[in-house]
């Protein structure tokens, strides 16, 4: 499956999400989805956004670490239905607003806990997706500024 579609499927998911478990289950899908988009677009993506990519994978990782392992039927992780990117800029794009949306959902899940361990289990969640989310947008900034170069050679 593309990533705008897999994305789609957990921004409905997460915001139908109920209760906090199902919202930190999500949460990890949606990291578990941008370390598989990472990972992907470091191998198969634009050569500028190789080391973005990297540090997004490795990111996300860190983000799927902190929460507890969610249990999933088969076929039911999102991140391993991840067949193709399409258009770079434009998963991209659907990513980083994952991302801002599981911060905001974080949020409110750790207001509401009722003990330390898991609210600071969702700060760090917070950070990570956070820091995720920085770097995809990096990542559409170098998109668009080799979109400019390419434009003002084929101006020029």
């Amino acid at each position: 499956m593309d990533a705008v579609r897999l994305i789609v499927t957990s921004r409905r998911a997460l915001a139908g999400s109920g209760g906090a478990p199902e919202i930190m289950t999500e949460v990890w899908q949606a990291q578990a989805l941008a370390q598989a988009m990472g990972s992907r677009l470091a191998v198969f993506g634009p050569p500028e956004l190789r080391g973005e990519a990297l540090g997004l994978t490795e990111l996300a990782g860190r983000g799927c670490g902190v929460l507890d392992t969610p249990v999933l039927a088969d076929g039911d992780l999102r991140a391993a239905q991840l067949t193709e990117l399409g258009d770079a800029r434009q998963a991209l794009m659907q990513l980083g607003s994952l991302l801002g949306e599981v911060g905001i959902a974080l949020v409110g899940v750790a207001s509401a806990a009722d003990d330390e361990a898991r609210y600071w289990q969702c700060m760090e969640a917070i950070d990570a997706a956070d820091e995720s989310r920085d770097r995809v947008l990096e990542m559409q900034r170098r998109l668009a500024d080799r979109d400019q170069v390419l434009a003002e050679r084929e101006a020029g």
